[in-house]
């Protein structure tokens, strides 16, 4: 028969075995809780740090946006802040150059003047008189070379102004740039996504970079480029007003004083015309005076030759009467009348070469004025003529060389200017 082979070993009863069921049973459980439990846990952590990580990202995108809005309106507003710089310098360089132009066109008025003074040093004699004429002139150059330094301060504050627009609007040019360059790396910001192909960890990317600045301190930057341009574009816009008023001045300052300066000028020459006429009507009468004179002296010494004939004849009768013989040589009555002849002969004689030496001075003395006469005429047509080149020359003034009409301002920032009535001669 064959025998049964038991299993050498520890057995186990039955208690055991079901206790063992339980307990593997009851492990089982545990560790379903424990799972499920971690399962949840981690399912609420999940959660969580999703709703976080999105509320986070969508945190610092709104910041994005936000920081990108205001930037961008303030990249407007230096733009804009750029563009009325860049036309107000345009405009201050044009009126600075309109003030060049009225300089060098008193250069002329100048030149002008003095080519008048010049020419009246030409004058001669007793016409070198510090007539109105000359007063008005010296008085014009006077005024020349106050409205050309006026003019010339002008030109000196313009381009001053002009140096600390280009300065204001180098620093609002590079704030400019650098927001520019701040948008265009937020932006790029912007972009960034969990599939973006660039994104990668960074070394320390929580570190505060060198040079960093508050918000405050970035937007009182900002703020200060912007508000010093615009104080520099008013103070330009207020010295285009004054360089445009000052050469209205000084054009309407120097045409009254031109105006004065003719008026004086044709005043003198009407003068001097009256005294030529006056001098030529004494020269006349004192040539006509002369001729008269000249046929007094030749009657005058007529009748001292006739006298003289006179005399002659009653010397003769007297000595011819000395010759009577013996008693017949007696003082009658002849006699008498013939001595009495040869005196009132002789005075008269006398008298009458007297007569003819006075008339001979005075012929002579109306020589004399006569010269004078001429040679003041001639000072004075000298005079008339030299004053008459200075109204032909003073006739280059008659075109406006100073004419001046501002440019239209393009940024509408033009004070109350002269009219173009105002400005022009």
């Amino acid at each position: 028969m064959a025998s049964l082979s038991v299993k050498p070993g520890q057995r186990f009863t039955l208690p055991d075995w079901q206790n063992n069921s339980i307990l593997i049973s009851a492990d089982a459980e545990q560790q379903r809780y424990n799972s499920h439990h971690i399962r949840q846990e981690g399912r609420a952590l999940r959660n969580e740090t999703g709703n976080q990580a999105r509320w986070d990202e969508h945190n610092s995108r709104t910041h994005l946006k936000d920081r990108i809005a205001c930037v961008d309106k303030w990249r407007e507003a230096l733009a804009r802040c750029l563009t009325e710089i860049d036309l107000e310098i345009d405009a201050l360089t044009k009126v600075k150059e309109a003030a060049e132009n009225a300089i060098q066109a008193k250069n002329l008025c100048l030149d002008v003047a003095i080519e008048c003074l010049t020419l009246r040093e030409s004058r001669r004699d007793i016409d070198v008189v510090r007539d109105p004429v000359e007063e008005e002139l010296l008085r014009e150059v006077q005024v020349i070379e106050k409205t050309k330094k006026e003019l010339q301060q002008r030109v000196d504050d313009a381009f001053r102004q002009l140096c600390l627009l280009k300065e204001a609007r180098q620093q609002v040019i590079s704030d400019h740039k650098h927001k520019v360059e701040a948008l265009e790396l937020d932006r790029q910001c912007m972009s960034f996504n969990p599939t973006s192909g660039n994104i990668s960890f960074k070394v320390n990317p929580t570190r505060i970079p060198d040079g960093s600045t508050a918000l405050s301190e970035w937007e009182q930057n900002s703020r200060c480029n912007k508000e010093r341009a615009e104080a520099e574009i008013k103070a330009s816009v207020d010295l285009r007003g004054a360089i445009t008023l000052s050469i209205a001045q000084t054009n309407n300052e120097l045409d009254a004083q031109r105006i004065a300066t003719e008026f004086a000028l044709r005043k003198r020459m009407r003068d001097m015309e009256a005294a030529l006429n006056e001098l030529r009507w004494q020269e006349q009468n004192t040539l006509d005076e002369i001729a008269e004179m000249e046929e007094e002296i030749r009657q005058l010494e007529e009748d001292i030759r006739k006298r003289t004939l006179d005399l002659k004849v009653a010397h003769t009768r007297l000595e011819t009467r000395t010759y009577r013989p013996h008693i017949e040589l007696c003082r009658d009555q002849a006699q008498y009348g013939l001595t009495d002849e040869v005196q009132q002969l002789e005075g008269i004689i006398r008298a009458l070469q007297q007569k003819r030496t006075e008339s001979q001075d005075a012929l002579d003395a109306l020589y004399r004025q006569l010269h004078r006469i001429r040679t003041d005429i001639g000072y004075k047509t000298n005079s008339l003529q030299l004053d008459n080149k200075c109204m032909d020359t003073r006739r280059k003034l008659v075109v406006s060389v100073e004419k001046f009409e501002p440019e239209v301002d393009a940024v509408n920032r033009t004070r109350d200017l002269p009219r173009k009535s105002q400005l022009e001669l």
